[in-house]
């Protein structure tokens, strides 16, 4: 399937989608294309689309309910919980429990045949317990994370509110595509209509509480 960059691009951009941080390590160099002004490193937004159709891919060809998304990250509990709704996955968000994947006696125990985490640094214990139990591993990656244990990494800034919510808007629209569960007719650049709703970036954005900046 081609990567329609030209007719994403105003939108994804105006997402913080591509804006790294400071720092790079060795193994995101190949994601990065150069420095802004201010020193953030820029991720490549074509190879981010290219690995979403890569995921979307894996995902679209196992059982869902055995795909387990986690997420530590605040920002990343309604992306999550709404990608996994709509393709029926397993969501788990907040602190990963040690012994999920590996302690078969935990009442919590689970068999993943996939696992994806919203970020390597948060949800590391995640990645080192599927690793241990032989479960590949997609993980969306920023220009400072370390991915030795990543099977496949989306490069994207997983830091931002509306960026979290454009990966896994993008995501279940390619896993929903790939299913037969969604028609291209359906779909438009900005949103895509399943199951007689219409679902935007901004529906899979964590809002903020009161008070909160």
């Amino acid at each position: 399937m081609s990567v329609d960059v030209e007719g994403t691009e105003k939108i994804l951009l105006s997402t913080g989608i591509r804006v790294g941080t400071p720092v790079k390590t060795k193994s995101m160099e190949k994601f990065i294309v150069k420095a802004n002004p201010e020193g953030l490193y820029i991720l490549d937004i074509v190879k981010t689309l290219e690995r979403i159709e890569v995921a979307a891919s894996f995902i679209s060809r196992i059982d869902t309910k055995r795909f387990i998304v986690c997420s530590a990250r605040e920002y990343g509990k309604v992306p999550v919980e709404k990608f996994c709704e709509l393709i029926n996955a397993t969501p788990l968000i907040g602190r990963f429990m040690p012994g999920t994947f590996t302690n078969s006696l935990l009442p919590n125990y689970m068999e993943p045949l996939l696992i994806m985490v919203t970020d390597p640094q948060f949800d590391q214990q995640a990645i080192v317990e599927a690793s241990k139990a032989g479960v590949p591993v997609i993980a969306i990656s920023n220009s400072d994370n370390i991915i030795s244990k990543i099977d496949l990494v989306i490069p994207a800034n997983n830091r931002g509110r509306k960026s979290l919510a454009t990966v896994y808007w993008l995501l279940t629209k390619a896993v929903l595509l790939k299913t037969g569960r969604l028609r291209a007719e359906n779909v438009s650049i900005n949103s895509f209509i399943y199951d007689g709703k219409e679902y935007r970036i901004d529906d899979f954005e964590t809002k903020l509480e009161e008070g909160e900046e």
